[in-house]
């Protein structure tokens, strides 16, 4: 409440006094916040070292939205050394319990083989299932892999499918792809009207 200014007045200060005392009492979701606060730097200094300290208690806890959060610090070296293996582990950990988003990290990272061998193969069945959950980035990365054939053979008509189910939820990059599908007609009757649109 103190952080959105909902029913009080907006106080960060507030904010994070409440949150460290659930998250020193060992409350997940307020660990999470709390290493976004420090990773931001809301309403005290921005610490990336405090900030993985605070993800890796509450990954350490099962909370997934963290094991994501900790699988790009690691892939990124913010607050720890950078380590690709680390960041496939907290990913894979995050992908296994359903998290969407880390299923399309996964997927992205078999893709183009960070920290793993390259397997298109397996960046298809991550995407899948993510995209299979409604999320739009991994339906758009699934349209591009049926629009190369990669990892999985070549249909235009699928790709074009993926592409809608993302531009459909306002995804910017899908919304291009299947501008250019219209116009170039691939996968669908060539209109320029569809195109523009």
């Amino acid at each position: 409440m103190y952080a959105a200014g909902q029913g009080v007045a907006r106080d960060d200060q507030q904010y994070i006094f409440w949150v460290r005392k659930a998250a020193d009492q060992g409350y997940a979701v307020a660990q999470d916040a709390l290493g976004y606060i420090y990773l931001d730097g809301r309403g005290i200094p921005k610490d990336e070292q405090q900030a993985a300290a605070w993800f890796r208690k509450a990954a350490d806890q099962g909370y997934v939205p963290a094991q994501n959060k900790l699988g790009f610090l690691y892939q990124n070296g913010e607050g720890v050394e950078k380590d690709d293996y680390q960041a496939v582990a907290w990913f894979r950990k995050a992908a296994r319990q359903g998290f969407a988003p880390a299923q399309d990290r996964l997927g992205f990272i078999y893709q183009n083989g960070e920290g793993v061998p390259k397997d298109v193969q397996q960046a298809v069945a991550w995407f899948r299932k993510a995209a299979d959950q409604g999320y739009a980035p991994s339906q758009d990365r699934l349209g591009y892999m049926y629009l190369n054939g990669e990892g999985i053979a070549k249909d235009e008509q699928q790709a074009v499918a993926w592409y809608r189910k993302a531009a459909n939820q306002g995804y910017a990059f899908a919304q291009y792809s299947l501008g250019a599908m219209y116009a170039n007609g691939r996968g669908v009757p060539k209109d320029d009207q569809q195109a523009v649109v």
